[in-house]
């Protein structure tokens, strides 16, 4: 009975010892964090001028970014909308992002041509990920997809569908 009682507490100071270990480990690895969620996936990304754009020039800053396709109804019913946004002013940046030769998405050549001809799309930075890297790293399921980004670099929030302007602010209000 003796050796059972020390068994007993021996397991229970290592049952102690063990998390709280892995609650400092936690601590340590989320400090700095704002929200709640894994770091964005960090691209680099060529838009339609030419410029390179890279998650990291974003730092300090919320990012919304847009993942559409030109062959999409419902991401092109909502993008004179996304011009709106995108021209207002925010306390995030609006970003879009499509994937040429995947997904059925027209060749890059073939979608700047296409995009240099769409109607109010004035305000829309559209980065093009050749092949569908981050679409993949992003978890993307379906288009369109809205992904938040925090000022920490967090991905907070994914979803698919069509978001109104409104309720792309009212998310960012949840968001530091």
């Amino acid at each position: 009975m003796r050796a059972l009682t020390k068994i007993l507490l021996l397991l229970a100071l290592i049952v102690l010892l063990s998390a709280c270990n892995g609650n400092s480990q936690g601590s340590e690895a989320n400090a700095g964090q704002l929200n709640e969620g894994n770091p964005a996936p960090a691209f680099e990304l060529m838009d339609l001028e030419g410029n390179q754009q890279n998650l990291a020039d974003y730092a300090g800053q919320k990012v919304y970014v847009k993942f559409w396709a030109s062959w999409c109804s419902i991401c092109l019913s909502g993008m004179e909308e996304l011009n709106t946004l995108a021209g207002e002013e925010t306390d995030f940046d609006v970003l879009t992002i499509v994937s040429p030769g995947s997904n059925a998405e027209k060749s890059t050549e073939s979608f700047a041509k296409w995009f240099e001809g769409f109607p109010n799309a004035e305000n829309i930075t559209v980065l093009l990920d050749e092949g569908g890297t981050f679409f993949d790293e992003y978890g993307i399921i379906g288009y369109p997809t809205s992904v938040y980004i925090g000022t920490d670099g967090t991905l907070v929030k994914s979803m698919t569908g069509h978001f109104s302007n409104e309720e792309i602010k009212a998310t960012f209000e949840t968001i530091q």
